[in-house]
């Protein structure tokens, strides 16, 4: 495979691209930035692109000049209008671990992976826990308080959960199967732990309590009192309780 530089002003846009990525172009500029150019672009023998619409926007966006290509001439039109379809949808088979990416999150201290789109809120533990009643602890990523306070509303993400909600009460249900539905709706709630290590190191002391009790923080006496981190972490076990 070659892999050459072409202009940017030299790629064109393929007009009837079905996939809408405008939403992934801020997060593919911070890649592109963070790490550099990895993936080419994949263009046709007309420098119509075939694969990384996304990639040429975030290249606009942080107004490269080049770009590293790859040049598809070998295809049939046929096979590239396959591939681009192709491209597109193999990425949507793959699912994360939300264990295993709580972990790899964990160990990535000194780069910002929000700006990539992994924010914090996106790692649903209240997920793993229910397709894993066996599982005996998850571990959730330490992190040091930076020194602000956020709000409350920052800390958690309910927009799930409201659309479940919504949904059960508009049902023809009875009401005690409704009752029931609704008490489980609350699992959809996204929490974003680094928040809420924030907002427990600037929190009363008896809201710290709370917090404690409620298993969105468990604090290692150890380290993180003495050198001001918070350690995350629950139990399943605690959280099936609660």
């Amino acid at each position: 495979m070659d892999i050459v530089s072409l202009k940017l002003s030299e790629l064109h846009p393929y007009e009837n691209n079905p996939r809408q990525n405008d939403d992934a172009v801020d997060a593919v500029a911070a890649s592109i930035k963070e790490f550099g150019f990895k993936v080419p672009i994949v263009v046709d023998k007309n420098n119509v692109i075939v694969a990384g619409h996304t990639r040429y926007k975030a290249a606009k966006k942080l107004k490269l000049k080049t770009v590293p290509c790859v040049v598809a001439d070998d295809l049939s039109e046929e096979q590239v209008n396959a591939f681009r379809l192709a491209d597109n949808k193999t990425g949507e088979l793959a699912l994360w671990d939300d264990e295993k990416l709580a972990q790899e999150l964990a160990g990535i201290a000194n780069i910002d992976m929000e700006q990539f789109g992994f924010a914090l809120e996106a790692v649903d533990l209240s997920e793993g826990v229910a397709d894993n009643p066996y599982t005996t602890e998850t571990t959730i990523p330490q992190y040091e308080p930076t020194g602000e306070c956020p709000d409350l509303s920052a800390l958690y993400d309910t927009a799930k959960t409201d659309d479940l909600i919504a949904e059960i009460e508009a049902s023809k249900l009875r009401p005690d199967e409704k009752g029931f539905l609704l008490r489980a709706a609350g699992r959809h709630t996204v929490f974003n732990y680094r928040k809420i290590a924030e907002y427990y190191a600037h929190a009363s002391p008896e809201m710290q309590e709370l917090m404690e009790k409620s298993a969105l923080v468990i604090i290692d006496e150890d380290d993180a009192i003495r050198n001001g981190f918070v350690a995350l972490s629950s139990k399943v076990s605690e959280l099936m309780e609660e």
